[in-house]
């Protein structure tokens, strides 16, 4: 319950919980955003270096490298968002459903943007792991993916979608009489 009650005081911008009033949602302040999108960032970091790992130890062509980094970017988005969600106690079928809903724009636009940069920038997509050119690529594609992602999720958010999902959730389970 501590886990989700620290993910309930992070969806509020990190302030005390409060009692919510039927006026409408509440503002959602950049910090939230930010920390629902560096979530996102995250899991899309780690799918794109393993993605390049399997890619290069299997021998595979830039498109299928390509393919395998997006894939796994989605898998550990969702996978970060479950585990929070499923540690609140929540049903394993709802919680997916929970996950596909609150990341799946906020993924997409963030490997669109970090996937264009790279296929962009000149011999980026010859690099290999163990070259700069890599690392020094995939940093400021990581980091304006970031920055264009963020106001994304903060619409999202405000409209009661994106990561305000997996907070409604969590303050389900935290005022509910029990799990199901």
């Amino acid at each position: 319950m501590d886990h989700a009650h620290a993910h309930h005081d992070h969806a509020h911008g990190g302030h005390a919980h409060a009692h919510h009033d039927s006026s409408g949602p509440a503002p959602v302040g950049w910090a939230t955003a930010a920390k629902a999108t560096l979530h996102c960032l995250t899991g899309c970091a780690i799918g794109e270096v393993l993605g390049m790992i399997i890619g290069t130890a299997l021998g595979w062509g830039n498109a299928a490298t390509m393919i395998a980094a997006i894939a796994l970017a989605f898998f550990f988005g969702y996978a970060l968002t479950l585990r929070g969600i499923l540690g609140a106690g929540v049903d394993t079928r709802t919680a997916v459903r929970v996950a596909l809903a609150a990341d799946t724009l906020s993924i997409a636009v963030m490997e669109l943007i970090d996937n264009g940069v790279i296929a962009l920038w000149p011999g980026a997509m010859d690099a290999h792991l163990s070259d700069a050119l890599f690392w020094t690529t995939l940093a400021p594609s990581l980091a304006l993916a970031f920055i264009v992602t963020t106001p994304v999720n903060k619409w999202m958010i405000g409209r009661g979608k994106g990561h305000a999902v997996v907070h409604q959730h969590h303050h389900q389970v935290l005022r509910g009489p029990g799990g199901s």
